[in-house]
């Protein structure tokens, strides 16, 4: 089930370090919110907050609010490891287990979590799993293959297999197509506008046109100087944030000024 995520006043540190400052946005469910801006500038570094992984760096920490259906993942009682299953996270370069099978590599996480699950009932997991990422009918003949036998989009593939196989609400993807080729980028980009029927996704792009294609509101993120925290500029429906953008960073930004 699709969730909506509010964010509120996030602060972000590296041990005393402010990296991201005073974010605060609303990221909608059954949608594809894109966060865009120059490098260094805090993009994935929020994005890791959302599932609790930022705070596996040492020293690293957050300050205000990431609310998910009225609960705070940051509250106390809350299991970092059960916000991680619930938000999942798709990577920049596909890191498929080296040693693992294609069926292995998509149950990874079902083994985890649900340890007396019967075969057939993973079988069934494995082959939804592999068709929501369009990649059953090119590998239903060899799961029993390693998975870094696969070619690079193929095995991004594989990880969306991965990460949607423990049913999570969210999906982050942090430049999920920056080391692909084009026919596999617009692969993962119309898996994108499927999986959003039945997801929340977030994604960090540095492609401007990936991110007027498939998402429907978009986050620009930037830096007011050197050593200084990034923020959110803002945050607005992708048509507009594309055609007429509040701020003029934003508008210098998308229109190649710098970054």
């Amino acid at each position: 089930m699709a969730k909506r995520i509010e964010v509120k006043d996030l602060d972000i540190y590296y041990d005393k370090f402010l990296a991201v400052q005073g974010v605060s946005m609303t990221i909608q469910p059954r949608a594809v919110t894109a966060l865009i801006g120059p490098s260094g500038c805090g993009k994935s570094t929020f994005l890791r907050t959302l599932n609790r992984m930022h705070e596996l760096v040492p020293n690293a920490r957050v300050e205000g609010q990431v609310v998910m259906d009225d609960q705070d993942l940051y509250a106390p009682n809350v299991d970092p490891v059960r916000v991680r299953t619930q938000i999942g996270m798709v990577f920049q370069r596909p890191n498929p287990f080296p040693t693992m099978s294609i069926y292995d590599n998509v149950a990874a996480g079902l083994k985890l979590n649900n340890r007396k699950m019967k075969k057939s009932d993973m079988d069934d997991i494995v082959e939804q799993s592999l068709r929501s990422a369009n990649l059953w009918n090119e590998v239903k003949d060899r799961l029993n293959k390693p998975g870094s036998g696969l070619s690079g989009g193929q095995q991004q593939r594989l990880c969306i297999a991965r990460a949607i196989a423990v049913h999570p609400d969210v999906l982050l993807m942090d430049e999920p197509c920056s080391a692909l080729d084009p026919i596999s980028t617009q692969a993962i980009e119309d898996l994108m506008l499927e999986l959003k029927e039945n997801y929340t996704i977030v994604i960090v792009t540095h492609n401007m046109q990936q991110a007027a294609r498939v998402s429907d509101a978009t986050g620009f993120f930037n830096l007011k100087g050197v050593g200084q925290p990034g923020e959110l500029v803002e945050i607005d429906e992708t048509t507009k944030i594309f055609s007429t953008p509040k701020n003029k960073a934003t508008e210098d930004y998308i229109s190649g000024r710098f970054g």
